[in-house]
């Protein structure tokens, strides 16, 4: 057979399955193929057999990395003020506000400047380890002052940037958002909605100490800064303790740098104690000894300086933001009182996009998930309110990684949730390109291959996307 008819027959197939895809429709993502009476035919539509939505989308996200990647500070630990002049700010997706805006801009504005800020930034597992947490800390303080790393867990899960801790002792953590573990009687979980004990919940009654001695236990916790964090972060000299729930004296011993600075004794009358160790300058070790029969509830550390920005990352793998109205609504009072946040950065919505299965379920959640703000607004009514949404999700359609088919409008649904309770709102699935983005994130490798997390790369640019946009208000 001549070549020439061969190539007329290959060119004519191929034709004819390009001819066909015209047929075949797109259920959002969800599957594609040809509709027939009782059944479909799978079947890639024209502009999936073309590739054509991923090189739009891959366009579009890459002039998004490029706008702002060409301005990064390269020197991450100087304070730098964004050039707009060098930034195509059209690319950048902006914060939606309430209503209000001027006034909540402002507010937020005078917050920030106001010499000591405290912001909480809770999150699911992409803010483990600091991340992008640790880098908004950075420009902030940066920008407003500011030094520390803030809230740390002292029974560490995952490997932290933000300072070394290591502990001595039977350690154990007890977090609410952890569906494994069982839950504390009280719920009392504090601000940062987890706790840590040197002896198990099992021995928590004074009473047990009337029928029999109970051991003695030790415990000790080191704290240095991080050979891998930002300059500014390793700089703290004002480390609180805080803990709550103590039923019998614990006597506490501070060393720094090998030499004992401080002893005292726990609180014991069950209420919420912020324990603090003032040094002159930042520490190379602080040793803390414990020692008691009962451990209290331990609610982490955190390492500040003495003023500016203050931004903790609290970590919740496998969460989705829905339980805050859980804990002890009194308990986490006394604390934010004591902690006294004036920005709260809430960042949800990941964990829960692979498991809704259609629109029922999205307003469920966002309706669920409004409910859980609202009673964090409660407890600190002074505060600022900031929503980030999901980043763009992948999912294994036809051989081929495409958005979930949920995820635009569950990012739809959580703006306009948000603005009508009073939060600010910043789309992390916009701002990364919107719909099959993630592709081009993981061909960068700005993002890893299970097509949800960020690379530490990729952590950084996103980071800095949202930080322009917030900057983009603040400065106007």
């Amino acid at each position: 057979m001549r070549p020439g008819k061969i190539a007329l027959f290959i060119f004519t197939v191929l034709g004819l399955l390009l001819l066909i895809s015209v047929f075949s429709t797109s259920d959002r993502g969800v599957s594609s193929g040809i509709e027939l009476p009782g059944f479909k035919i799978k079947y890639p539509t024209t502009s999936g057999f073309l590739q054509q939505e991923k090189a739009e989308a891959n366009l579009l996200a890459d002039s998004i990395v490029h706008a702002i990647e060409a301005v990064l500070p390269e020197e991450e630990f100087m304070p730098v003020i964004p050039d707009f002049s060098k930034i195509d700010t059209a690319r950048l997706l902006r914060i939606s506000w309430p209503e209000h805006k001027e006034t909540y801009v402002n507010e937020l504005h005078a917050y920030l400047e106001s010499g000591r800020c405290r912001i909480l930034h809770y999150g699911d597992s992409q803010l483990e380890g600091d991340r992008i947490s640790g880098y908004l800390r950075n420009r902030l303080q940066g920008i407003y002052g500011g030094s520390g790393p803030g809230f740390l867990p002292i029974k560490q899960v995952y490997e932290q940037l933000a300072a070394e801790i290591t502990v001595t002792g039977n350690w154990l953590r007890y977090a609410i958002f952890d569906p494994t573990q069982v839950k504390l009687a009280d719920m009392n979980y504090g601000v940062y909605a987890s706790v840590s004990r040197f002896t198990p919940i099992e021995i928590v009654s004074e009473d047990s100490t009337k029928t029999e001695p109970l051991p003695l236990f030790t415990a000790g916790i080191t704290i240095r800064p991080s050979g891998k964090s930002f300059s500014r972060l390793k700089q703290f000299n004002h480390i609180g303790l805080h803990y709550g729930n103590a039923l019998v004296p614990v006597e506490v011993g501070v060393f720094v740098n090998g030499e004992l600075i401080k002893e005292s004794t726990l609180i014991a009358d069950g209420a919420y104690h912020c324990f603090e160790i003032v040094t002159g300058s930042t520490p190379g070790e602080v040793h803390i000894e414990l020692s008691g029969t009962i451990s209290p509830d331990f609610y982490g550390l955190t390492l500040d300086g003495e003023s500016g920005i203050q931004l903790d990352n609290i970590a919740m793998r496998g969460a989705s933001g829905t339980i805050f109205s859980k804990m002890n609504a009194s308990g986490f009072n006394i604390m934010a009182a004591k902690l006294d946040p004036k920005v709260v950065i809430l960042q949800y919505g990941g964990n829960t996009v692979p498991y809704i299965k259609d629109s029922l379920g999205v307003m469920n959640y966002s309706r669920y998930l409004t409910g859980h703000i609202s009673w964090l607004r409660k407890r600190m009514p002074e505060a600022v309110f900031l929503f980030i949404g999901p980043g763009d999700m992948s999912t294994l359609v036809n051989g081929n990684y495409t958005t979930y088919p949920l995820l635009p409008y569950l990012d739809q649904q959580l703006k306009e949730r948000c603005l009508a309770n009073d939060v600010a709102y910043w789309s992390m699935f916009e701002a990364m390109g919107g719909e099959n983005s993630m592709q081009y994130w993981v061909e960068q490798e700005l993002a890893s291959t299970d097509y949800t997390h960020f690379s530490p790369k990729g952590s950084r640019i996103i980071s800095e996307l949202f930080f322009n946009a917030l900057y983009l208000d603040l400065s106007r």
